[in-house]
């Protein structure tokens, strides 16, 4: 079989079956290459636990519903799926010599972190704008190393720049039609910077590929959960982590001026974990306060916070 140059031959899964990543395909006609008519989801393993893998499901089943496909698997399927992918991508990167891993078996051990990505199109069919009924639609996930933040970004925070939000009018979709978010992405790229906040109008809405929160006077603010943004799974995570160390924590609209005069920047996602940033468009952040070379006081607990609650999960 021909397999696609630079693509790995981890394991992935597609349609019920496993099978290397680079030998792995789909029709032309399946409505996620014609149309990108899908949604996908991104989960965290930390030591071959998922990650809020409930949340991710509830998720999951609100971006289905939105586009009326039918879910067609359930969440015990969806995390044998996940776990065996963990398995077989353990087994065929050999992560640890001394950990003889059956890929066969969905509760072999992984001491290492994963990524998970799952994805799900509406079908193949023949190329019609109109949603297609009684269709079955395609399945595919795979898995990878979780590429978590360096201790450099930890101790010093990222750079990012601003933008208009530029996308469409259902971010709360976590939908493969990602064009307007690579653009954005590009953008920070471009700039040699982590990340683009983006505002629609004079409001904050998200980054490229993450939520944004701002800081002020030791209040943690964020977008309301809306059409207008993406509702990360951290969203309910940060509230709790906020609760229980006593963070004041708000979701409003947040004007572009608030956010320039913060105190403090975090942005939150699946690999970002939860990450400080430093700059602004070339600006520091905070910096009206102390600390403003460095992560502030509200950062350093909610990172805290989160690496607790990765280790309530092993």
């Amino acid at each position: 079989m021909q397999t696609t140059p630079n693509i790995p031959a981890t394991p992935c899964y597609l349609n019920g079956a496993f099978t290397p990543l680079n030998e792995a395909k789909v029709s032309v006609m399946d409505r996620g290459f014609i149309f990108g008519d899908g949604i996908y989801e991104v989960l965290a393993s930390y030591g071959g636990k998922l990650f809020r893998f409930e949340q991710h499901m509830a998720r999951l089943e609100r971006s289905l519903a939105e586009l009326r496909i039918a879910n067609p698997h359930t969440q015990a399927e969806w995390k044998a799926i996940a776990m065996q992918l963990i398995a077989h991508y353990d087994h065929s990167t050999a992560t640890s010599a001394s950990n003889a891993i059956n890929p066969n078996s969905a509760n072999a051990p992984s001491r290492a972190d994963h990524l998970i990505y799952f994805q799900l199109t509406r079908g193949v069919a023949m190329r019609d704008h109109v949603m297609p009924q009684g269709i079955t639609p395609t399945v595919f996930a795979m898995c990878n190393r979780l590429p978590r933040p360096s201790p450099a970004q930890r101790e010093h925070g990222v750079a990012c720049v601003s933008a208009d939000d530029f996308r469409w009018q259902k971010a709360h979709i976590k939908s493969t039609s990602l064009l307007g978010s690579v653009f954005a992405r590009q953008i920070s790229f471009d700039a040699d910077a982590l990340e683009t906040v983006m505002f629609r109008g004079d409001y904050l809405s998200e980054a490229a590929s993450s939520n944004v929160w701002v800081v002020k006077n030791g209040v943690v603010y964020g977008p309301p959960k809306d059409h207008l943004v993406l509702e990360g799974i951290r969203y309910g995570l940060i509230a709790d982590m906020c609760a229980a160390s006593g963070i004041p924590f708000e979701l409003r609209r947040i004007s572009r001026e608030e956010v320039l005069t913060c105190d403090e920047l975090i942005l939150s996602s699946a690999t970002k974990e939860v990450l400080a940033v430093a700059t602004l468009d070339g600006k520091k952040v905070g910096q009206h306060l102390s600390y403003a070379d460095q992560p502030g006081p509200v950062y350093h607990q909610l990172y805290a916070a989160y690496q607790a609650a990765i280790a309530a999960t092993l």
